[in-house]
């Protein structure tokens, strides 16, 4: 193991775009559907849904929670809705399912998703065994990452020690949260980032490809 992550023994994966490249396009497919969800709640045409899509995104960390607080819109109904798509966009990695097995310690998925739809894409990775849990957005109590209180009730709920935990995530805002209780942090950087953010110290570590990084970790003596 790489030297400067000799002290990690618990780690921490957000699923889309992070254990998955984002050029798989997946998410593509739910934030259309996400859009068309709001084109019909709102009876607005296409264009000014996804405006209302992306500003509810950045103002509350997801669409979901923008909908909840300003329409009161039911998150059973929406995620059931919006993660209603095909997966065939994604293949089994084998990388990263032999580097995710050799990692020392736990592992968990920590996700603004809903825990059915993280457990579909990570049987169609072959990671379906890989992980002890997926934390996801009910388990958060509908307050998504970046919110604090999502970080702390996830270390709560699995008694982490911050300290000894890695978190790696496609969007590098979702990891100034992390860093703030004393996670060493990943940012897997591969054009999915959504919302801009200048500041980059909080991140430890930054790759375009995390199957590539985990095995060269693996690798490093």
């Amino acid at each position: 193991m790489l030297a400067r992550l000799a002290h990690v023994r618990n780690w921490i994966f957000d699923l889309d775009n992070t254990l998955y490249p984002a050029s798989a396009n997946l998410f593509a497919h739910i934030d259309r559907r996400m859009t068309a969800y709001i084109a019909r709640l709102l009876d607005v045409d296409e264009i000014e849904a996804h405006r209302i899509q992306k500003h509810y995104f950045i103002g509350h960390g997801t669409t979901l929670a923008g909908l909840m607080k300003e329409h009161r819109v039911d998150p059973h109904e929406f995620l059931a809705y919006v993660h209603d798509i095909e997966m065939d966009v994604l293949q089994e990695d084998a990388p990263m399912v032999a580097a995710i097995a050799q990692l020392p310690g736990r592992k968990l998925v920590f996700t603004n998703g809903d825990g059915p739809y993280a457990l579909k894409v990570l049987d169609r990775l072959g990671l379906g065994g890989s992980f002890e849990a997926v934390h996801d957005i009910h388990a958060m109590n509908l307050t998504p990452k970046p919110a604090a209180s999502a970080y702390a009730g996830f270390c709560a709920a699995f008694n982490l020690d911050p300290a000894e935990s890695l978190f790696a995530d496609d969007m590098a805002r979702n990891l100034l949260p992390a860093k703030a209780i004393g996670m060493t942090t990943v940012w897997v950087d591969n054009g999915s980032e959504q919302a801009a953010d200048a500041a980059r110290d909080h991140i430890d570590f930054t790759t375009d490809d995390l199957s590539s990084w985990l095995t060269s970790i693996l690798e490093d003596a």
